[in-house]
């Protein structure tokens, strides 16, 4: 006799990004924080991971440190443990703190107020080497031999780059230091993860805000450029052929790769400070999934109202304590998307008091393996 075996149906990969303000003014201060397991404000970013319990986060705002050992850290006193009466441990196996040009001085006088050492000087904004770096932490593998970074592409090498202008025209930044200015301001990575069904590339970014700066608008400038170069990257052949990554590499993603784009791109597609279509190069791009383009993809529920959805779901696109949406998890169309959601306070919920450590909010994806 002959008996089938059903094959139990995979369960969905949950995503997630979430610009978590660990951040410190001091270099180490993060590192010494982290050995102590009471801290406040990294027992509830802590709480909150255990609560939505993503496979793959991307943690942003994470002072690096050399040897992963902030990483180490987080994860030994802090997720190892439930932070909430109801919470539960979750274990990342794998992984990566990303180096970050942030703080990283030029050795150039960048903004032109006679000193060398501000971190308006840095190839990203700064007060030391490593501070608003992001990190990843996956519970399958991640691929870091095959791993494409852009941390060292200069901005100039981007065709038709909007380099900052004076009020006369001229250039911003002198010939001494386009030779040497870096365009990401923290760094572009493409890291595949090993998922049960095959690989999906995650590419990351944390853009500069497009804070305003006069009329040179620096930063409006590099944001929109950084945006753009995600959007190269996907375009591929000869609109990518110019991007090299930090091992010399060329060229984009093929067009067969399955990606998630994910992140805190301070970009509002609608408003904000951003340039006119900074995020919408992104959003618009035919390799997105336009499930998750317009908004959070939260299934309408029938048994309320069409004004009651709809209010659902203008809160759901603001991923900020200001009221922007700067935060996304975009996949490509070749993946399904189940649902997704923003971990943030509606009153009246319970959870409210745990999104008081940071100024963004968590953002979640469920993609399902096929």
């Amino acid at each position: 006799m002959f008996t089938t075996q059903v094959m139990p149906k995979a369960r969905p990969v949950r995503f997630a990004t979430f610009n978590a303000s660990l951040f410190r003014p001091n270099a180490g201060q993060l590192t010494s924080e982290l050995q102590v397991c009471e801290h406040p404000q990294l027992s509830q970013v802590a709480g909150i991971i255990q609560r939505v319990n993503p496979d793959i986060l991307l943690l942003q705002e994470f002072d690096y440190a050399e040897n992963q050992q902030n990483l180490t850290y987080f994860q030994e006193n802090y997720l190892n443990h439930p932070q909430q009466p109801e919470g539960h441990p979750v274990f990342y196996p794998y992984r990566y703190a990303i180096p970050s040009n942030t703080g990283i001085l030029s050795g150039l006088d960048l903004d032109g107020d006679g000193r060398l050492d501000s971190p308006h000087d840095a190839f990203g904004f700064g007060t030391f080497a490593g501070q608003y770096a992001f990190a990843l932490l996956a519970k399958f593998p991640l691929q870091l031999d095959k791993m494409r970074s852009f941390q060292y592409f200069l901005w100039r090498d981007m065709p038709h780059a909007k380099l900052p202008k004076r009020a006369d025209g001229t250039d911003y930044f002198n010939a001494a230091a386009l030779d040497i200015m870096r365009l990401s301001s923290k760094n572009h990575v493409d890291i595949p993860v090993e998922l049960p069904t095959g690989i999906i590339h995650l590419l990351i970014a944390h853009p500069t805000p497009p804070i305003d700066d006069g009329v040179p608008q620096r930063n409006r400038c590099r944001n929109y450029d950084e945006l753009r170069l995600w959007a190269d990257y996907l375009t591929d052949g000869e609109q990518a052929h110019y991007l090299y990554d930090d091992k010399g590499h060329r060229g984009g993603l093929s067009s067969r790769e399955k990606f998630v784009l994910m992140g805190d791109m301070n970009a509002d597609p609608f408003i904000g400070n951003s340039l006119r279509g900074a995020m919408t190069q992104l959003l618009r791009h035919p390799r997105m999934n336009p499930t998750c383009t317009l908004g959070i993809h939260v299934p309408k529920r029938p048994q309320l109202s069409l004004a009651v959805n709809a209010r659902v779901q203008r809160a759901q696109m603001q991923t900020s304590t200001w009221g922007l949406r700067v935060d996304y998890i975009l996949p490509s169309r070749s993946l399904w998307v189940q649902q997704s959601g923003i971990f943030a306070p509606v009153a009246p919920d319970t959870d409210a008091p745990l999104v008081t450590c940071s100024d963004h909010f968590l953002v979640w994806t469920d993609i399902k393996l096929t």
